[in-house]
């Protein structure tokens, strides 16, 4: 059972808290906190839906959504994070609209976590308007209602376990390439088998259905002629900004298989790609990690990083080189890593 509270004491001139104890363990409800494909499901009041942007979750990162409310109305968000502490603390400055401050706070209590979220505002007029015109004080007990919710239902249905940080792998790649053009080597069938996958593969067959839920489904063919199958299921689409999507090993049929090259390896990892452009030039920053994994498989995926860093460097060259035909620029080799 998940029990809250919203306190306007203490400095209630300036502040909105609000405290909740959820029954899920503090890593799960940090995870849930800071991975933006979950953050999407819950924030914000009842009724609101979300476009996550960007969230890059450490100081400095910003954490960039639309909140689309029931009634059409579209609000912009942006926020710079200021303190990350895993899995214990999270603060943040909003920067657009009303502007505020947030701590979150998360204290093991045995099996449960109790959760504090505390906005102070620049002064008590800037609070009392925000309280009256967007409903602040209900809003953040609402939102805390739908984590709360989220919790339950990920947990019941075994789709979420807490994953540390420390073991997942990151890596950023600019392209001499117009963001929507880089989106679409990502997510067309045909360009990605000009450039997906180990150098020397080469694909065999390869289906897309581009939707949450949707698999982007192929076979590749080893020098040596071995066929390998692997899928893609995608998670988020938000083009040409976003893309989230697990990938893994599969069968002909689309099932989850395990690596065949190594059992301890996690069945599934999440991957989030967030792209950027810049003076017509695209940066690609992903992120992966494992999901529902074993300890033992969560600890494999995070002693091969530099084994990662490799395969991925052959495999981005290849994009490169893919997008270098399709524009015409050459690619910047100083880029590879």
């Amino acid at each position: 059972m998940n029990s809250d509270s919203t306190d306007g004491s203490a400095t209630a001139d300036r502040e909105i808290v609000a405290t909740r104890l959820f029954d899920a363990p503090r890593d799960l409800v940090f995870d849930m906190w800071t991975d933006p494909v979950h953050v999407a499901k819950w924030w914000g009041p009842i009724g609101f839906t979300n476009t996550i942007h960007e969230m890059d979750v450490r100081p400095g990162g910003i954490w960039r959504f639309v909140m689309h409310g029931p009634d059409g109305v579209d609000y912009q968000n942006k926020s710079i994070f200021t303190e990350v502490v895993r899995p214990e603390r999270l603060a943040y400055s909003h920067v657009s609209g009303p502007t505020f401050q947030v701590t979150v706070t998360f204290e093991e209590q045995g099996a449960r976590t109790r959760l504090t979220m505390r906005m102070v505002f620049d002064s008590a007029a800037k609070r009392e308007k925000v309280v009256k015109e967007f409903g602040a004080v209900e809003g953040m007990k609402q939102t805390l209602v739908r984590l709360g919710e989220h919790l339950s239902t990920t947990q019941g249905a075994g789709t979420v376990q807490p994953q540390s940080s420390a073991f997942e792998f990151s890596i950023t790649r600019v392209f001499q390439a117009p963001r929507a053009l880089v989106f679409k080597a990502w997510t067309e069938s045909e360009r990605l088998r000009q450039w997906w996958g180990p150098k020397g593969f080469s694909f065999v067959v390869s289906t897309i259905d581009l939707r949450p839920g949707g698999l982007f489904h192929y076979c590749m063919r080893s020098p040596d002629g071995r066929d390998m199958w692997g899928k893609f299921v995608f998670r988020e689409i938000a083009a040409p900004e976003r893309l989230a999507f697990v990938v893994s090993f599969s069968d002909p049929d689309g099932a989850t298989m395990r690596n065949p090259f190594n059992p301890d390896w996690p069945a599934e990892v999440l991957n989030t790609l967030v792209f950027t452009e810049n003076d017509g030039k695209t940066t690609v920053a992903m992120r992966g990690r494992p999901i529902n994994a074993t300890e033992l498989e969560t600890k494999t995926f995070g002693s091969h990083h530099g084994s990662l860093r490799q395969g991925f460097a052959g495999t981005l060259a290849q994009l490169d080189d893919y997008l270098a035909q399709v524009t015409g620029i050459p690619p910047d080799t100083g880029n590879r890593i």
